[in-house]
């Protein structure tokens, strides 16, 4: 890309953004880049998401485990029932009990625990990327020269031998007779 000096001299920039036919590579869905549009949402933080709060369980990991109800968890057989007054307040106790437990933990202990996971994720992506993922490339790398001698051995010794095996052993027949 080039860009004009004051007298009308062009002067190339090595590391000017890459932008495609089709749109910046920043923002595809955009034909050119004007202004305007790098204005709009372009100072956005790339961190930041929104979340829904009406649907929390987007990938639906908790729905075997924890969804657990009054029914799921007290129930009466038939003829060994108690006074519906009881069945509905034992109903409304668990139930409210149950809530607001639910959100004075997430109160007390959510926000440290987030915090916790945080780091204990963060660090197991840093691992990974740098130390675990490296590791095994370098590995597949070193042992595939010592894999194409192996199987060169295996094929240049081993296959001969077993086939002059088979060859031997096919002609081999095992008859079975029962006597009275």
């Amino acid at each position: 890309m080039t860009g004009e000096l004051k007298d009308g001299a062009e002067e190339d920039f090595p590391h000017s953004p890459f932008i495609r036919k089709q749109g910046n590579i920043y923002k595809p869905n955009n034909q050119n880049m004007d202004n305007e549009s790098v204005n709009e949402k372009a100072m956005e933080d790339v961190h930041t998401k929104e979340i829904d709060l009406v649907n929390r369980d987007p990938k639906r990991i908790n729905d075997d485990v924890v969804k657990v109800d009054f029914e799921d968890i007290i129930a009466e057989p038939a003829g060994t029932y108690s006074f519906d007054g009881v069945w509905k307040a034992s109903f409304t106790t668990f139930t409210v009990t149950k809530y607001w437990c639910y959100r004075l933990l997430t109160a007390l202990v959510g926000i440290p625990l987030a915090l916790i996971w945080g780091i204990f994720f963060a660090i197991l992506s840093f691992v990974h990327i740098w130390a675990v993922v490296p590791c095994i490339k370098s590995y597949l790398i070193e042992t595939h020269c010592i894999s194409r001698v192996f199987s060169i051995c295996v094929h240049t010794f081993f296959d001969p031998l077993f086939e002059a095996m088979g060859k031997c052993f096919s002609s081999i027949r095992i008859r079975l007779s029962k006597e009275v």
